[in-house]
């Protein structure tokens, strides 16, 4: 079994699109999980998302950078407010109901999370990525969108960067 989500949340450089593949650790979520974790690429470095140093949210979450590591500021963006706004979004997923209670050491969730490199309020990227990370999880829990809310899309398919006429 394994959920999927998505969400985009703000807008400019301090936006957050999470990617969100959550399921059991003994399936292909917990696979893709160890797979990232093992194989790290050059600027694109998979760790385990934390509540506070050595305090890992849980379940075990994944956090996957889409874009690579550029700079002191975008690094720190990504470590920092990035990390913490899924961290606490995952972790009152749980808490709340909405990832069930086996969830919590059977679980695993992979997040692949884009931070722009010229990000530039910790504060919003961190509302932002609190944000997309609920709704993310939210939206994978429960199926959605539906066929009618995607077909209805289909017809006039935008995102930031583009717009179909």
């Amino acid at each position: 079994m394994m959920h999927i989500g998505e969400s985009f949340v703000g807008s400019g450089p301090n936006a957050a699109h999470i990617n969100m593949l959550v399921g059991p650790r003994s399936g292909p979520v917990g696979q893709a999980l160890a797979n990232s974790l093992a194989a790290p690429r050059m600027g694109y470095i998979p760790f385990m998302t934390c509540l506070q140093p050595n305090v890992p949210v849980k379940p075990a979450t994944l956090f996957v950078a889409k874009a690579d590591l550029r700079g002191e500021t975008h690094e720190n963006m990504t470590w920092g407010p990035a990390q913490a706004g899924v961290a606490k979004g995952v972790q009152e997923s749980l808490l709340e109901g909405v990832l069930p209670q086996e969830a919590e050491n059977d679980w695993a969730v992979v997040a692949a999370v884009w931070v722009n490199w010229s990000a530039n309020d910790a504060e919003e990227v961190f509302a932002n990525n609190y944000r997309a990370t609920k709704e993310a999880i939210a939206r994978a829990m429960n199926n959605l969108p539906d066929l009618d809310t995607a077909a209805s899309a289909s017809r006039a398919p935008s995102n930031p960067f583009y717009s179909a006429q």
